[in-house]
């Protein structure tokens, strides 16, 4: 690939300028110390990323409330301020090599795993068939403490140095069960209408601006479902995810990375079987969508593996930049082999590499 593809021209996303558009999309990779902290396997990990030439990195998902945003074994957290040094270590290591870091937090709602020992919390007590466990529906005082967690969170993200925040509005975890109808059937406040079930995000980010967050310098990103991965009445549409896009663009949100599917859905959120181009960016149609609606940034992330796809998407389509989570797990490389000539990612995307020992790969590295 010639380095003068568009692949390879930086974008901007409010005040951070990215060199190029490639980004590893949040992947939790069970390697935090079991006391959320990060530990130096983490930091090298995204190092190596850093060090062949993906431009934006986005942390795996961090927790903000303990225990019950807790999605998992391993997983870190941002809750206290005694996180802020680990990501500011974080920060400098990646940011050495001209990457972006933008920590991604979330809270887990009612994915948190069986296994962390409380009942998880949610807009409504809607079972998760994933475990068969019935979140209880979320008080007041548990919504409210909540807003604050997320906002206590985003300023430690702010104080540690990396270059932005992602809220993880996907994949079904919390601020996503508000956005979709299957998941928030609450008919108070915090219910009905799109800008209602997101009116918990529009109080996130007024409270992160009274705690002295400019979303005018330090860049707010969200990650968001394109689709809960069901269709049919009840769940998320296209229509309301379009309208929730123009919503989180007016509340100050600096970029969008569109995603899709939770843990019930047939499909989840990582497809199998991507072996051609035409199943790839399985999120396009909706991402598409929605960067005719707004005019800020727009990530597409999901079975991206081929060189052409992700200029054709940026060329074609209007998308900003491509996110991949598992390619990089087998080539941390990949953005070098690009440049070097490579056409595709060996990736089969067989979802092997999610393991609660590591992430890695379970397949032989194509050469």
């Amino acid at each position: 690939m010639k380095k003068d593809s568009i692949l390879f021209t930086p974008v901007t996303i409010g005040t951070m300028t990215v060199k190029n558009r490639f980004v590893r999309s949040a992947t939790h990779d069970y390697l935090g110390h079991p006391d959320g902290s990060i530990s130096d396997a983490e930091i090298e990990l995204y190092k190596t990323l850093a060090q062949n030439e993906v431009g934006m990195i986005v942390t795996a998902h961090t927790y903000v409330q303990h225990p019950y945003g807790k999605a998992g074994v391993n997983q870190n957290a941002i809750y206290d301020d005694r996180y802020i040094e680990g990501y500011r270590r974080l920060a400098q290591e990646v940011q050495a090599f001209g990457c972006k870091l933008v920590v991604q937090i979330s809270h887990a709602g009612r994915q948190t795993l069986p296994d962390c020992g409380f009942t998880p919390l949610a807009p409504s007590s809607v079972p998760e068939k994933g475990s068969n466990v019935i979140p209880k529906e979320m008080s007041e005082e548990e919504i409210e403490r909540t807003i604050a967690d997320f906002a206590s969170a985003m300023i430690r993200v702010a104080k540690s140095g990396a270059d932005g925040v992602q809220l993880h509005l996907a994949h079904g975890f919390l601020l996503s069960e508000f956005l979709s109808p299957y998941t928030n059937r609450r008919t108070d406040r915090w219910g009905g209408e799109v800008r209602s079930r997101l009116s918990i995000v529009a109080e996130i980010m007024r409270q992160a601006a009274k705690e002295g967050l400019g979303a005018g310098d330090f860049p707010v990103l969200v990650k968001m479902n394109a689709t809960d991965g069901f269709d049919g009445p009840g769940y998320l549409s296209l229509g309301e995810v379009i309208e929730a896009a123009a919503f989180l663009k007016e509340l100050g949100v600096a970029a969008i990375e569109v995603s899709g599917g939770h843990r019930e859905a047939p499909l989840g959120a990582a497809r199998r079987g991507i072996t051609s181009p035409e199943k790839e960016a399985y999120f396009f149609g909706p991402a598409r969508a929605i960067k005719e609606k707004v005019n800020i940034p727009v990530i597409l992330t999901g079975g991206l593996r081929s060189r052409a796809v992700m200029e054709k998407v940026i060329n074609e389509g209007r998308i900003d930049m491509v996110g991949m989570s598992r390619p990089f797990i087998q080539e941390p490389d990949l953005v070098v082999r690009f440049l070097n000539g490579q056409e595709k990612a060996a990736c089969i995307s067989c979802n092997g590499c999610y393991n609660p020992r590591g992430i890695r790969c379970s397949q032989i590295r194509t050469k």
